[in-house]
């Protein structure tokens, strides 16, 4: 059998093809010894991470019957990132969160809006929580669906002495103190 030298005739165009990229390449990433900034960690509150809507009438606090449900919501997921701010002092984070919706017999319409809170926490205080209604709009014939929320787009300050690895990014439902206690009693058993 005799064996065959590999053709190179594909190197030339190649060595083409890598010099005319290089210098776009060149500008992506961070500038010469300089790193990615430390991130936030994003997570979502375990016992804000479900909401149950029932319709109205049926009694807060009081059993609830499959049948008075409107809506299930569950935190599905969170993700974010970030990068330097405008001002060296700052650093520009965006979060977006994962949702997913079951309809309950009760849901009248396609329609609905959720509250969804973000919190930025440092330790355990809280430093700034906004809630923000996300609106869905079920497709026909369609009881679950799941959908990200927009970018939602925060400004930290951050220092020498402190990087944005300092902060954690909280997300969940705005709950009502009834949806929060029925949490707490689904998870515990």
């Amino acid at each position: 059998m005799i064996a065959r030298a590999p053709n190179p005739g594909w190197a030339p165009h190649a060595v083409l093809v890598a010099t005319l990229l290089l210098p776009q390449l060149a500008g992506c990433g961070p500038a010469r010894n300089q790193f990615a900034p430390a991130c936030p960690r994003p997570a979502f509150l375990s016992d804000a991470a479900d909401l149950d809507i029932y319709r109205p009438g049926v009694a807060p606090g009081g059993s609830h019957d499959i049948t008075d449900l409107v809506l299930h919501a569950r935190i599905v997921g969170v993700s974010g990132n970030c990068r330097p701010g405008d001002n060296k002092d700052q650093l520009a984070t965006t979060v977006t969160v994962g949702v997913e919706l079951t309809r309950g017999p009760s849901m009248q319409g396609r329609d609905i809006d959720v509250p969804v809170f973000v919190a930025v926490t440092e330790g355990e205080t809280i430093l700034d929580k906004r809630v923000y209604q996300v609106h869905a709009t079920f497709p026909s014939n369609v009881d679950r669906m799941t959908f990200t929320t927009g970018d939602i787009a925060m400004t930290l300050p951050i220092s020498t002495a402190k990087s944005g690895a300092a902060y954690s990014i909280l997300t969940g439902f705005q709950l009502s103190p009834d949806q929060l206690m029925q949490n707490r009693r689904s998870h515990a058993s």
